[in-house]
């Protein structure tokens, strides 16, 4: 019979033996958190206390292996893989919010991934937002969010409902938020795959525009960009066609491998590395 997870009495005992060294005394913590399912900032927040930021950093590492064993056991990629997403928002947005839950750190409160889309969706209707442009104003003219240039490789970035809740992240972060309220406001937004750098397309009167969300929401006629002689045919190519939602996951997988190399966090690497291969 399963080990039933630590009382309420018995998990703020165990939160007083953070600090504790003694290894029967930190394996046994580690035991028990174990069990919590990877997860418990709604306990925190009923039960408040003050944790050091050495305390934060071991409970959210005695978190994360649940965590991990949730991500691999909820992650359900299309029997054809990647290709097989095509326009499948749903399924699309499960997989982002799978590695939502999978890269928060347990301690913190917000809002699930959807959720958290709903409600800015709300707000921006209640701003009259009805078009592309609209959207890209209230989300980056206005500043609610913007680059993550100081922790580019922050795997953060990838972790949509953190992304939310902060306000920054890299370029693909941005898109997605850009792209997953325009699917709720029912605005056509495109993801482009552009080498080392990731936009969004929109069309205005028939024209395509490209929108830079990691720039402030910079503004770019598309016929202008293709002109430009620095471009070669190949990333012409990439500029005017869309990227589908198995290439851009595929995108986010490999920033966050790349970014857990980085951090020499190869345990995570190692298993974003396994993610990846249920998409080829």
């Amino acid at each position: 019979m399963p080990a039933a997870p630590p009382a309420p009495d018995e998990l703020d005992a165990l939160l007083r033996l953070l600090d504790d060294e003694t290894p029967a005394v930190r394996e046994r913590v580690s035991a028990r958190l174990a069990l919590c399912g990877g997860d418990i900032s709604e306990w925190l927040a009923a039960h408040p206390r003050v944790l050091s930021r050495h305390e934060k950093k071991i409970l959210t590492g005695m978190l994360s292996p649940a965590r991990r064993e949730a991500l691999v056991r909820e992650w359900i990629a299309p029997s054809g893989g990647g290709a097989a997403l095509q326009e499948d928002w749903e399924s699309f947005e499960a997989l982002l919010r799978n590695l939502s839950d999978y890269l928060h750190d347990g301690i913190s409160l917000r809002q699930p991934l959807s959720d958290a889309l709903d409600l800015l969706a709300e707000e921006a209707e209640e701003h009259g937002v009805t078009t592309g442009l609209e959207l890209r104003k209230f989300l980056f003219k206005e500043q609610r969010f913007s680059a993550n240039a100081h922790d580019y490789h922050d795997p953060r970035n990838s972790d949509l409902a953190w992304v939310i809740a902060e306000g920054h992240s890299n370029p693909i972060g941005l898109c997605l938020i850009f792209m997953l309220l325009g699917r709720r406001l029912g605005l056509d937004i495109q993801g482009v795959g552009y080498p080392g750098h990731f936009m969004c397309r929109i069309f205005e009167d028939g024209y395509p525009i490209i929108i830079d969300c990691f720039d402030g929401g910079q503004l770019h006629l598309q016929s202008t960009l293709l002109e430009s002689p620095q471009l070669n045919s190949t990333q012409r190519k990439l500029l005017s066609r869309s990227c589908d939602l198995g290439a851009i996951l595929v995108r986010v997988l490999n920033n966050l491998h790349d970014s857990f190399e980085k951090l020499d966090q190869h345990e995570d690497a190692q298993l974003v590395k396994k993610l990846q291969a249920t998409l080829v």
